[in-house]
C-alpha cells in the first residue's frame, strides 16, 4: 500500500508530470532536428561524397565553392521571390477565406472539409495532379482558354521562367491557404461578439470593423498562419522537384531544390550541407521579425 501511495504521489507531482508529457517532444526534436543540424555542420568542413564517405576536414573550401556557383546565387534569389509573393497571397487569401469560413450558411461543415483538401492531400499527389494540368502539350487549362478564345497556342507553363514560376507559386500557395485560413478562423471565432455589436452600434461599416477590430484581435494568429507558411516555404522542395526541377534554366531553382540536387543528386554532400544551411539563417531572420511584429502589437 506504502508502495501504491507513493507511485501515486509521484505521478501528482506538477514537475513530473511536466517532463513526462515533455520528454517524447524533446526526444523528437533531438533525434530529427538537433541531429540532423549537426551532421549537416560537420558535412559543410568536409570533403564527404556519395562515392567517398569518408570523414577528412576541408575547411572553407565546400564554402567557396559554394559561393563561387551562379546557380546558388540564383536560387537564393528565387527563394527570396518564391516566399514573399507565396507569404502575400497565403495570408491574403487565408484571411479572406477564413471570414467565409465562419459564416453562418447552411452546409458550412462540408465546405471547411473541402478546403482542407487540399492541405491534407500528399504533396506529391496533388502536385503531380497540377503537372498535369499544367502540361505542355495536353493542358485542360490551356484547352479551356482556346475554347474560350483567350489563347491560340498552348502558353508552356512549365516552359517559360517568368509563368514557370508563377505556376509554382500557385500550386503553393493552393497546398497553404488552407492551412492559414484554418489558424486564422480559430482566431475569428474567439472575438467577442459584444465588441462587434458595439462598432456596428456605433455605426463601424464593413471595412472599419475589419481594420480597427477583426485585424488588431486577430494579429496574433495572423503573424502565426505567416510564420508557420514561411517556415513550409522556406524548406519545401517538393512542389519545384515535381513540377519544374527547378527548370527552365534554373529559373524556379530555390536553395531547397538545389540543396537536394547538388548533395543528393550530384553526390557532393559537402556542397549539399552548405547550401541547406543558409535556409537556417533566413528562417531564423523570418521568425524574429514575426515575432517582433506580434510583441508590437501585443504592447499598443
Amino acid at each position: 500500500m506504502a508502495d501504491v501511495a507513493h507511485r501515486t504521489r509521484l505521478v501528482d507531482r506538477d514537475g513530473v508530470l511536466g517532463w513526462m508529457f515533455l520528454a517524447p517532444t524533446v526526444v523528437y526534436v533531438i533525434a530529427l532536428v538537433a541531429v540532423p543540424f549537426g551532421l549537416a555542420i560537420a558535412f559543410a568542413f568536409s570533403d564527404v561524397t556519395s562515392g567517398d564517405p569518408t570523414y577528412d576536414w576541408a575547411g572553407l573550401e565546400n564554402f567557396r565553392r559554394v559561393f563561387d556557383d551562379p546557380v546558388f546565387w540564383q536560387s537564393l534569389w528565387n527563394t527570396l521571390v518564391f516566399t514573399t509573393v507565396s507569404m502575400f497571397f497565403i495570408v491574403l487569401f487565408g484571411k479572406i477565406l477564413a471570414n467565409i469560413l465562419v459564416a453562418d450558411f447552411r452546409g458550412k461543415w462540408v465546405v471547411r472539409f473541402l478546403v482542407l483538401l487540399p492541405w491534407t492531400t500528399p504533396v506529391a499527389l496533388s502536385s503531380v495532379s497540377w503537372l498535369w494540368l499544367l502540361h505542355s502539350i495536353y493542358s485542360p487549362i490551356d484547352w479551356v482558354l482556346r475554347e474560350l478564345g483567350l489563347i491560340e497556342t498552348n502558353l508552356y507553363w512549365l516552359g517559360r521562367p517568368n509563368l514557370a514560376m508563377a505556376s509554382v507559386i500557385a500550386v503553393h500557395v493552393w497546398r497553404l491557404v488552407p492551412l492559414a485560413a484554418v489558424i486564422m478562423m480559430v482566431g475569428l471565432l474567439s472575438i467577442p461578439r459584444d465588441m462587434d455589436e458595439a462598432a456596428r452600434i456605433d455605426g463601424a461599416g464593413y471595412w472599419r470593423r475589419m481594420f480597427e477590430v477583426t485585424i488588431p484581435l486577430t494579429f496574433p494568429l495572423i503573424a502565426v498562419a505567416a510564420l508557420f507558411g514561411a517556415i513550409f516555404t522556406f524548406t519545401d522542395m517538393a512542389v519545384v522537384y515535381i513540377l519544374t526541377r527547378g527548370g527552365p534554366n534554373n529559373a524556379t531553382q530555390v536553395l531547397a531544390s538545389w540543396s537536394f540536387l547538388r548533395g543528393i543528386g550530384g553526390g557532393d554532400i559537402g556542397q549539399g550541407a552548405v547550401i541547406a544551411l543558409f535556409l537556417f539563417p533566413l528562417l531564423l531572420i523570418a521568425a524574429v521579425l514575426i515575432l517582433r511584429a506580434v510583441r508590437r502589437m501585443e504592447t499598443l
